[in-house]
């Protein structure tokens, strides 16, 4: 795919992008690879990752709990934390409620306070643990490997009697002061590590919010065979954000960890393997009991939308417990107090507030109002085909319900420059580097909610391309507000588990999803789609030059809209 000048630049500060990541394996000293420090009574766990930040100014996190709430850090908190219902708190700072033999030890580092203020007077306990190789504790960090998973899943454990504890003495701790209902909660990584635990299904863990949060770590890195970067990471990858959460004192002892990370994740192809599958919580979702609160922005693009879409859809269709909030901003971003309360309450204390009876999708429309509905994606949206007709001269064509001419081929071309934007593609008037479909003004407004998707006739001129597909709001004036975006590598046209050889002049089957989204278009703005080749802002960027040729009339646009087709009235 050519040179990734993103990532060079980072190998060159010994930090490519910053971002986040989860610990992992140990060092072998006889002990579970367990967070050391866990103080409190009947708990919310929070689990963090990372000691502090460094380069890097977010990352995923995310965090186990007991019986109450637990809640991963943001960028800059350490990995760990949870809070349980009604019993007790783990509190980080200090020891009230905690076993004597904790106090004993002396003081304690600080990992976090938070949460304490919204939870311990409501009865739940907090609990903070660092993540493995994170701050205190033992263990490498490996990006959502298998190690962070049990390392999670240990604290869960700890607090139902299950496994062993210790302080800094070696002296043995038991959690005596919990009920042992845990929940979870925490943004990014910390909001991940709450979806790892979850899929093991653990006894004790009743609730989670995973916030941001990481469903499979492939969708993070990777799309569809393409390389593509969490947003603002450009060039990151595994081995990146695993440097990125090494805070523990010892830099050595994990050399050859973040090292094997370099090598199993494989910029080359991009191809999905047994590295990636290892770090998919998907395969595991059957496993999942406690009760899910998912939180995401719609506009997140450094875990983006899919992680929450698919995650959601799982657990929906395997009747777990389960309800989504969507906000307007972009990474993090926690429902209210008064929904987690309502949420923990239900399923930590077992008080019977009805909550599952509730409207289970919680969405903060455009103009910043909540609106509650039945389900997400709305069950009145319906797929809506669109089809492509051709511009002139390298202006905008048309996107339409009607169908355009077929037989012959109709073929317009894309030439591949990665140093352009996508939002200067998508406002430019003519470019030989996008190809544009604009649908008529429409006279109401449409709304999206769910997946995008594109399927393609597509030619090369050469054996690798980058394809990305645009959504794009058209206001009044022309100017273009990009809604949503999807990739793939053509070599892996058939399987992301699989490349296979493009050869130049042949024409394939392109079917790919954009990012999902709920999204109102209004009325008097056109719903447009832009075809380009490499997206600068995700994409690895090859030398310009590759030509890439679209047949328009056997490829299409399928949109979810809440009343389907019909709901797209064109102006007369």
């Amino acid at each position: 795919m050519g040179r990734d000048p993103g990532r060079q630049r980072r190998r060159r500060t010994g930090r490519p992008g910053a971002r986040r990541g989860h610990p992992a394996q140990g060092d072998r000293d006889g002990r579970p690879e367990v967070a050391r420090r866990v103080r409190g009574q009947p708990l919310l766990r929070r689990r963090q990752p990372h000691h502090q930040p460094r380069r890097r100014p977010r990352a995923p996190r995310g965090a186990p709990a007991g019986q109450g709430l637990a809640e991963p850090r943001r960028q800059g908190a350490r990995p760990g934390g949870r809070r349980a219902p009604g019993r007790a708190t783990a509190d980080d700072a200090g020891t009230g409620g905690a076993d004597a033999s904790l106090a004993a030890t002396g003081p304690q580092p600080v990992i976090s306070t938070s949460h304490e203020s919204n939870w311990l007077p409501r009865g739940f306990a907090v609990v903070h643990a660092e993540s493995l190789g994170s701050g205190k504790s033992d263990g490498c960090p490996t990006t959502g490997g298998r190690n962070e998973t049990i390392g999670a899943r240990s604290v869960v454990d700890w607090l139902n009697g299950r496994a062993k504890a210790y302080d800094a003495s070696g002296r043995e701790v038991t959690a005596t002061w919990t009920t042992g209902k845990v929940g979870m909660i925490g943004t990014s990584y910390n909001g991940t590590l709450p979806n790892a635990v979850a899929s093991t299904g653990v006894e004790g863990l009743e609730a989670i919010v995973p916030i941001s949060a990481i469903s499979s770590w492939y969708d993070y890195y990777r799309a569809n065979g393409a390389v593509v970067a969490p947003g603002g990471y450009q060039g990151e990858d595994t081995d990146v954000l695993a440097e990125y959460v090494y805070t523990r004192a010892d830099k050595q002892v994990c050399r050859s960890v973040i090292e094997e990370l370099a090598k199993a994740q494989d910029r080359v192809t991009g191809d999905y393997n047994a590295f990636w599958d290892e770090r998919n919580y998907m395969n595991d979702v059957g496993k999942v009991h406690a009760a899910v609160l998912v939180a995401h922005g719609l506009n997140d693009w450094n875990v983006k939308t899919k992680h929450a879409a698919q995650w959601y859809e799982a657990l929906k269709e395997r009747g777990v417990p389960h309800k989504i909030y969507l906000h307007q901003g972009g990474h993090g971003g926690s429902p209210s107090v008064d929904v987690l309360n309502r949420w923990f309450t239900r399923y930590l204390w077992d008080y019977q507030n009805g909550v599952e009876n509730d409207p289970r999708a919680l969405v903060q429309r455009e103009d910043r109002t909540l609106v509650q509905y039945p389900e997400w994606p709305d069950p009145a949206a319906a797929d809506t085909e669109l089809n492509l007709a051709p511009g002139a001269g390298g202006a905008a064509g048309v996107l339409t319900s009607d169908r355009t001419r077929t037989g012959k081929p109709v073929t317009e071309t894309i030439v591949d420059d990665a140093t352009k934007r996508a939002q200067t593609l998508a406002d430019a008037a003519t470019s030989p580097n996008r190809l544009a479909y604009k649908s008529e003004t429409l006279t109401a407004a449409a709304r999206l909610s769910g997946t995008p998707r594109v399927s393609l006739r597509m030619s090369f001129d050469q054996p690798a391309a980058n394809v990305t597909a645009l959504l794009v709001d058209y206001d009044q004036n022309g100017k273009a507000k990009i809604i949503t975006r999807g990739w793939i590598d053509p070599q892996n046209r058939t399987s992301a588990s699989r490349t296979e050889p493009v050869k130049p002049g042949t024409p394939y089957r392109l079917d790919f999803d954009l990012q999902p989204h709920d999204y109102v278009f209004p009325a008097g703005h056109r719903i447009g789609v832009v075809l380009l080749s490499s997206d600068y802002e995700y994409t690895v960027r090859p030398a310009p030059g590759a030509r890439l040729h679209l047949d328009t009339t056997k490829s299409t646009v399928t949109l979810p809209i809440v009343g389907g087709a019909g709901a797209l009235t064109p102006a007369s």
